[in-house]
């Protein structure tokens, strides 16, 4: 971690304006090859306006491009919201309703399409056509959005995205102001695709990308071949720079243990999924030098269904939360070194989080110990017990790991209790879909950007649950009517004063912990384990490793 800190350091004091001949340097030496990526499976649909996996997020970076992005920089500077296909930063007018941008001139797309003011107004309307899980959060403010939400096929945004094609601008119009709405156009859900992109779930057919790197090959099965753009031309350093590897080979299907070995052997590079356990010991006293450890804000959690037996009953869920033990948990993810206990859903040293702890044997500010008396009292209370609880969990060591464990958790407190593993390109989009009737899962949750209500209004507001979507991100089907006016009434403040809205964030925190939609189980660190190979590892706080930033040998 020192090691960490210190190059940080380096390179903000590196940072001056000798450093793009530097780059260009590093870039003529390094530039070539090919990086080897491992995953257990792929992430889902290859689509960006639908993917909402933390996996696919991390590969979209040198792909896809919007008007805006976040800076590809390490530490805070990689929270900065930096111009992309837009020339600049957007005009701001009519009470912070309006944002106008001018288009970069010259772009094309991998396919050799030129980008155009229409791409940018089809794509926009995509978001609400394809149902993205996002449209009815982050995007909802946009003029039109109600219509498009109420009728996803005649969706216009009439009067929200107006293009004016001579000037080469978009204004994007707002019904009232949004203090997050920079960071939400920054997303991948909001990046430009052509206008002639078809309006459904491209699935595994990449779609033309306007980054340095296009997906020239994939399979779900087997594996996805990002290589270099023909058409891209660096525009912006800061948004969107060229690359060193000229392919980026992510396979698929290796086992966690098997993917340690390989990495190790120099047969492949990184791997996306965490390292098991039972291996960290050894790489910690052979391969010291190829770990990097860095702070996330997020948290593995237990969502649980609100809208079916046993977890309709408020005490059947408090009752879970009492029982976990989050020692237990942390010792399967690794250590105290790479996790810690958590309660409520705000992440420490986030933005509204006040230490807060309900279901523990001392309820307080912080988790001290599992209080089953407490969880069995609660279980007779709401005449439950006896119920048959299945847990639904990734295909992963550490997935299934917790997954016995919660299981062994439930059976204890009085529940016929048994855990169904699926595979992580499935397991994600399926305990979405009320369709599946999943009663309880194993889940993650990393922030879209640096905001409070990225947990708690994407989590658990009534906007985000929708029955038979894939694309249901409030998982637990969790909706307070009065938590609801709440979070938006934070929304709003957060224009105007945004200390004031995170203190009534932290409120909303307890409210929602309060209610347990969710188990929260711990806060996690990421632990990336490179080859000896790779050179120039960068993490960035948004997005993580910045891959196409680092060259191999």
């Amino acid at each position: 971690m020192k090691k960490l800190l210190l190059a940080a350091s380096a390179a903000s004091l590196l940072a001056g304006s000798w450093l793009a001949p530097a780059q260009a340097e590093y870039l003529k030496e390094h530039r070539g090859g090919t990086i080897r990526l491992l995953a257990r499976s792929a992430a889902g649909t290859l689509d960006p306006h639908i993917n909402y996996t933390d996996q696919g997020w991390q590969m979209y970076q040198p792909i896809y491009d919007g008007l805006v992005a976040f800076r590809k920089a390490e530490g805070v500077e990689g929270f900065s919201i930096v111009p992309d296909l837009a020339e600049a930063l957007p005009t701001v007018s009519n009470d912070g309703k309006t944002f106008t941008f001018k288009l970069r001139k010259g772009i094309k797309f991998s396919n050799g399409q030129d980008l155009g003011v229409k791409d940018v107004v089809a794509s926009f309307q995509r978001i609400f056509k394809v149902s993205g899980p996002t449209s009815g959060t982050f995007y909802a403010g946009i003029v039109g959005a109600d219509k498009c939400l109420a009728d996803t096929k005649s969706c216009t945004l009439e009067g929200g995205v107006v293009a004016d094609e001579a000037a080469g601008t978009i204004t994007l119009n707002l019904t009232k102001p949004d203090a997050e709405i920079l960071y939400k156009l920054a997303l991948p859900h909001a990046v430009i695709l052509p206008a002639d992109t078809p309006t459904e779930d491209m699935g595994s057919k990449p779609i033309p990308s306007t980054g340095p790197y296009m997906i020239s090959a994939f399979d779900p099965n087997k594996g996805m071949t990002v290589s270099r753009n023909p058409n891209f031309k660096q525009w912006s350093e800061e948004a969107q720079p060229d690359g060193y590897p000229d392919v980026v080979q992510y396979d698929f299907g290796l086992s966690e243990e098997a993917a340690v070995t390989a990495i190790q052997n120099g047969e492949a590079d990184w791997m996306f999924d965490a390292l098991p356990s039972d291996r960290l010991g050894e790489l910690g006293s052979k391969s010291m030098d190829q770990l990097h450890i860095s702070p996330l804000s997020a948290w593995w959690y237990a969502p649980l269904n609100t809208r079916m037996a046993p977890f309709d009953n408020e005490k059947a869920r408090q009752a879970v939360a009492y029982a976990v033990d989050r020692n237990t948990l942390v010792k399967l993810f690794g250590g105290k070194v790479l996790a810690s206990p958590v309660c409520q859903v705000l992440p420490p040293d986030f933005p509204g989080h006040e230490d807060y702890c309900p279901f523990t044997k001392n309820p307080g500010a912080k988790w001290s110990a599992p209080d089953v008396d407490k969880a069995k009292q609660l279980v007779e209370e709401s005449g439950t017990k006896g119920q048959k609880v299945t847990i639904i969990v990734e295909d992963t060591a550490i997935s299934r790991s917790i997954g016995v464990y919660l299981q062994s958790v439930l059976t204890t407190i009085g529940y016929v209790a048994d855990v169904k593993p699926i595979s992580s390109n499935l397991q994600f989009t399926y305990i979405q879909n009320t369709n599946n009737k999943v009663q309880m899962s194993v889940t993650q949750w990393y922030k879209d950007y640096p905001a409070a209500s990225d947990f708690l209004n994407i989590l658990f507001s009534c906007a985000s649950f929708r029955e038979g979507s894939d694309a249901s991100i409030n998982i637990s089907g969790f909706c307070d009517k009065d938590i609801d006016a709440e979070m938006q009434k934070a929304l709003d403040l957060g224009v105007t004063d945004q200390k004031a809205a995170d203190k009534l964030w932290a409120a909303i925190d307890k409210q929602v912990t309060d209610k347990a939609p969710a188990v929260g189980l711990f806060t996690p660190k990421r632990l990336d384990f490179v080859s000896k190979r790779v050179g120039n590892f960068k993490f960035n706080p948004q997005f993580n490793w910045i891959i196409t930033q680092s060259w191999v040998q």
